[in-house]
C-alpha cells in the first residue's frame, strides 16, 4: 500500500506554524522595490496567513489538519489516544447490548421466475 506524501512545493512555499496556521511570503516583494511605494513595500514585508479556504484546500495536499487566520484554535479537533479510543469502543459497546435489537423490516426480494 502506498504512503501518502506530503506536495514538496507546497512545503517549499509555506509555513505551518505551532497551533496550525499556514504562514506565506507575499507576491511581488523580492525586487523592483524602488518602483514600489513605501507603504506598499511596508504591506508587503508582513507575513500572511493563509484564509480558512486556502487552508483547506492545502490539508488536501499535504494529509494533515490546518487552520485557516479566522478559525479559533478550538477549530482544530485533536485526535483520541489509543486508551480514549478503546474507552469509546467500550463504551458503544455496552450501550449496544442493553439496547434492544430493532427487527429487520423492509422489502423482500421478489422470486425469480
Amino acid at each position: 500500500m502506498s504512503t501518502n506524501k506530503p506536495h514538496k512545493g507546497v512545503l517549499k512555499r509555506f509555513r505551518i506554524t505551532k497551533t496550525g496556521k499556514v504562514k506565506h511570503k507575499s507576491a511581488n516583494s523580492k525586487h523592483l522595490k524602488s518602483v514600489k511605494s513605501p507603504n506598499r513595500l511596508r504591506r508587503l514585508r508582513k507575513d500572511k496567513y493563509v484564509t480558512t479556504a486556502e487552508a483547506k484546500a492545502l490539508e488536501l495536499l499535504l494529509f494533515r489538519r490546518l487552520r485557516g487566520r479566522s478559525q479559533p484554535r478550538a477549530a482544530l479537533k485533536i485526535s483520541p489516544t489509543p486508551a480514549q479510543r478503546k474507552a469509546a469502543q467500550a463504551e458503544r459497546k455496552a450501550a449496544a447490548k442493553t439496547a434492544p435489537k430493532a427487527k429487520k423490516t423492509g422489502w423482500k426480494k421478489a422470486p425469480v421466475v
